[in-house]
């Protein structure tokens, strides 16, 4: 199973035209450097389209908005795990809030990850379901309220309570998943809260994905992290 080095910050490209096609690969040139010269874990996950190119362009983990369960062969249209490690990817995002998946295909994509070796990080929104994806055993669960995502306001400011709640009851199941903290994350005090609140990183998105300096937000981001 692919490793990441904690603490991590895993941006989600999204589907952001800041993010796409060519621009993917800038901005993982710019998260890419920031990480190098820092000595701080950053993983990028750009749309699938652009998992290969941004791949062949930079040596940070990337990974994938997305994968399916199924094998080779008859499932048109699905996002294959296989195709994914042949185009570079180390991991996966799975049950975005805008990609909700059922729990047993929750499941399925996991233990299709863990049998191929990729990394993969379940989005949550409640501690409910952060309780049931950590029982599934992935490699992190992050927890990212989306009434939050995309607004500004952070879980650890906004909602404390949540990463805490969750952080106790996922150790109650699983001692050994990674726990991100998501939604809303935008400065390096958000990450430092997350942080103290028991979170091992952060999975953010717009923050990064669409300022017009991000190799300057993500700096201010690792500022609580940098070794």
């Amino acid at each position: 199973m692919a490793k990441i080095d904690l603490p991590v910050i895993a941006i989600n490209f999204k589907t952001y035209p800041q993010a796409t096609g060519e621009k993917a690969i800038l901005l993982a040139q710019a998260c890419e450097k920031v990480a190098q010269e820092y000595g701080v874990s950053v993983v990028v996950a750009p749309q699938i389209p652009d998992v290969y190119r941004v791949s062949e362009a930079v040596s940070i983990p990337v990974f994938s908005q997305h994968l399916d369960a199924g094998d080779p062969g008859r499932f048109t249209g699905h996002t294959l795990g296989e195709t994914l490690v042949e185009a570079g990817c180390t991991g996966t995002l799975l049950n975005h809030s805008e990609n909700r998946m059922q729990l047993a295909d929750i499941e399925a994509s996991v233990r299709k990850a863990e049998k191929l070796g990729l990394y993969a990080i379940v989005c949550t929104n409640n501690p409910l379901v952060s309780v049931a994806a950590a029982s599934i055993g992935p490699s992190a669960v992050a927890v990212e309220p989306p009434e939050l995502i995309g607004t500004g306001i952070s879980v650890s400011q906004a909602q404390p309570e949540i990463i805490s709640g969750s952080v106790e009851k996922i150790r109650a199941v699983n001692k050994d998943v990674v726990i991100l903290c998501g939604a809303g994350i935008g400065t390096g005090q958000d990450v430092a809260s997350a942080i103290k609140l028991g979170a091992q990183g952060v999975l953010l998105a717009s923050a990064v994905a669409k300022s017009d300096t991000p190799g300057k937000v993500l700096m201010d981001l690792i500022e609580p992290i940098r070794k």
